[in-house]
């Protein structure tokens, strides 16, 4: 077994338009089995209520009020997170996750499941923010990247955080969480 456990993965609602990001994922669940690692995952459905999120954990589905609510606690429960290729809401979570990083309200690994150069204007962009002085450099070290889910997990379990939080951890309290650590 791994560093960590529980991991948190982020993905599209559907598979998109090649084979390839379908099989990545499965890819991603085989690593996860054979590594005996946990996924955490959440969704969303409409319904008569408006919008209901959920978050299954170890077979636990959890209704939450809201996508706060629901990232939080997923963030909560994994160890680490994985984004595989997806749209707006694959993006937001990723970069909230990021962004909680170097906040230092966790010190987890986040992971790209770069398949066939998906997210290489996005790996660029951050680049660009450190070249422009908007992303401290030691903050790059964030993001993890890799073209394969093997790849992938093992970089992440070899991470070790060295950029410097903005925050202190004492100054973020997630509701229900007293001590402001994820």
């Amino acid at each position: 077994m791994g560093k960590f456990k529980r991991v948190c993965v982020f993905c599209g609602s559907n598979s998109g338009n090649r084979k390839i990001f379908g099989d990545a994922a499965l890819d991603l669940g085989r690593e996860l089995v054979e590594k005996k690692m946990d996924l955490v995952y959440g969704g969303g459905s409409v319904g008569l209520m408006g919008l209901v999120s959920q978050t299954v954990f170890d077979g636990e589905v959890l209704i939450v009020s809201d996508m706060h609510e629901r990232k939080a606690e997923m963030a909560r429960r994994a160890d680490a997170f994985v984004a595989l290729p997806g749209g707006y809401g694959t993006m937001e979570e990723l970069l909230e996750i990021i962004a909680w990083s170097q906040l230092g309200i966790h010190d987890k690994p986040v992971g790209l499941l770069n398949i066939d150069g998906y997210y290489d204007c996005l790996l660029g962009l951050f680049d660009k923010g450190v070249e422009e002085g908007f992303i401290n450099p030691s903050a790059r070290n964030i993001v993890i990247s890799a073209q394969t889910s093997r790849e992938l997990l093992q970089k992440m379990e070899e991470y070790i955080p060295v950029h410097h939080q903005v925050a202190p951890k004492q100054s973020w309290n997630i509701e229900g969480n007293q001590n402001g650590s994820l």
